[in-house]
């Protein structure tokens, strides 16, 4: 028998290793992909909520700026007298219950101003007053409830009471 004339079929045992080596690299490439898009989209959804906590003191500065005068204050609820666009008296109140702030407009309770997903850890308000007008210091700590790392962001703003000097 001639062994030299006769082909061979099928791969050899270093082709397989190779064609092997490649699907492994090829695979741990798109896999450690995919895990860096998943933090990534993590992290995105965390900040997006922060960033709605902000909108949420925008809110309160707001209310605050346009008061005529606190009806009470305590280092965790606020309770404003202002008017509403048509000039209508009206109370605003911001209040923390649990891990919430609520916000009450005449008594009513109108809902959380915060995400289901951030917790607020703490709130302070503190009434300034001076001879050239009033303001009020908000200090809030707020915590989300998707963040691995357990962080922890901090807001302050002290806002004029322009209403109360408006009429």
């Amino acid at each position: 028998m001639n062994f030299r004339n006769k082909k061979t079929r099928g791969y050899s045992i270093i082709e397989i290793v190779f064609y092997i080596a490649i699907f492994a690299v090829l695979s741990l490439t798109v896999i450690n992909s995919l895990i860096v898009m998943v933090r990534s989209f993590a992290e995105t959804t965390v900040q997006k909520d922060f960033l709605q906590t902000g909108v949420m003191m925008e809110r309160i500065s707001r209310e605050i700026r346009q008061s005529k005068s606190v009806a009470s204050i305590s280092s965790s609820d606020l309770k404003l007298n202002s008017t509403d666009s048509s000039g209508t008296a009206k109370t605003v109140e911001f209040l923390i219950s649990g891990t919430n702030l609520q916000f009450k407009e005449n008594g009513v309770l109108t809902g959380n101003l915060n995400d289901p997903n951030i917790q607020i850890t703490n709130v302070t308000f503190t009434q300034i007053t001076t001879a050239k007008g009033k303001a009020i210091k908000i200090q809030m700590s707020a915590k989300d409830m998707r963040d691995r790392s357990a962080r922890t962001e901090n807001f302050y703003d002290t806002i004029e009471m322009r209403g109360s000097y408006a009429s």
